[in-house]
């Protein structure tokens, strides 16, 4: 479920153990943030798994500011349903890899690592109701 929050008001806000409303805001100030609820279960597994820190370095977007980063048109970042991430000292490969283990059948993986032009690497995680996975 979908849910919708206000950074104003509810930037403090846990969404899950080790996440609140804040990670998630869009980066254009906005003080609408949406947020799945599926989405943070998954970020706070990948925390647990790892016991590290994950930094969200893109969560919910607006439509300009998702065109201002050339997001896709239909990203699910517009509906609150991904976030860009990083674990500190853990590679791409090995938080995509187990962000797939927890959505075997559906949601999107996307692995960006590091390369010319790229200073840090991510992993893109939506909870998109189909299978998706990339490279770039």
């Amino acid at each position: 479920m979908i849910r919708q929050y206000s950074l104003a008001k509810d930037s403090n806000r846990k969404l899950a153990p080790s996440f609140s409303a804040r990670e998630f805001r869009c980066r254009d100030g906005t003080d609408t943030v949406m947020v799945d609820e599926a989405l943070t279960v998954v970020l706070q597994c990948i925390r647990e798994h790892f016991g590290k820190p994950v930094v969200i370095t893109s969560g919910y977007r607006t439509a300009a500011h998702n065109a201002v980063v050339g997001g896709a048109k239909s990203s699910q970042h517009l509906l609150g349903r991904a976030a860009d991430i990083r674990v500190p000292g853990v590679s791409v490969e090995d938080v995509a890899a187990y962000a797939e283990s927890l959505m075997p059948d559906w949601g999107g993986v996307g692995r960006y690592p590091v390369k010319a032009g790229r200073a840090t690497g991510w992993v893109h995680v939506d909870t998109r109701a189909n299978k998706s996975r990339w490279t770039l």
